[in-house]
């Protein structure tokens, strides 16, 4: 995996962030990705535990500042199918469940899903549908998306980077310091009254 630099997020949800919409949009023309996912939302744990382009991704918060409320993200891995125990022994501690008896050493993409998630009461899988609109305002990354939890839809507006000042400089040029900070496993426990 490449070298990974954490970064700070701040991000929001809601349906009417018209007000900073129109303030990004005044930066040109975004770079525009569509993405399906699946996130696997555990009663144990807050991490990001979600599978993309084929791969288990795993990110966890490594450090909050409480006076900002941002949040520095990390990855912890990114373990291709058929996933081995050793992977698996990764993301069962990110989940906050303890590793059950695996009666092989690998599992495939259908196996894992079938049996090793969707037989589990304490995870919930949620498909994710995601427009997003990208652009880099002062060095930092800025996205609008319109996303779609099942059949929740909602938009997101985030802002990333290293330099946490650099995020909340950037937040606040925006116009979005009214807005709360709410990162995606928090808006996707509260959507299907999950514990937070």
């Amino acid at each position: 995996m490449e070298k990974i630099i954490p970064r700070w997020e701040w991000r929001t949800f809601g349906d009417n962030l018209s007000k900073g919409e129109e303030n990004i949009k005044k930066y040109g023309e975004p770079r525009n990705r569509r993405s399906n996912e699946i996130y696997i939302l555990s009663k144990n744990s807050n991490d990001n535990t979600k599978i993309r382009d084929e791969l288990m991704d795993i990110k966890s918060p490594i450090r909050i500042n409480i006076e900002t409320g941002l949040e520095q993200w990390t990855v912890l891995a990114k373990s291709a199918f058929p996933i081995h125990i050793n992977d698996l022994a990764l993301v069962y501690k990110a989940f906050g469940l303890k590793l059950p008896y695996l009666d092989k050493d690998e599992y495939s993409y259908k196996e894992y899903i079938e049996k090793l998630i969707g037989q589990n009461p304490e995870l919930k899988m949620i498909n994710v549908e995601k427009i997003r609109h990208g652009y880099l305002i002062d060095d930092a990354i800025v996205e609008i998306a319109e996303v779609k939890f099942n059949d929740f839809s909602t938009k997101t507006i985030a802002v990333e980077h290293s330099n946490p000042e650099l995020v909340l400089k950037t937040v606040k040029k925006l116009g979005l310091t009214e807005y709360e900070n709410v990162n995606y496993i928090k808006a996707m426990k509260r959507a299907f009254g999950l514990n937070y």
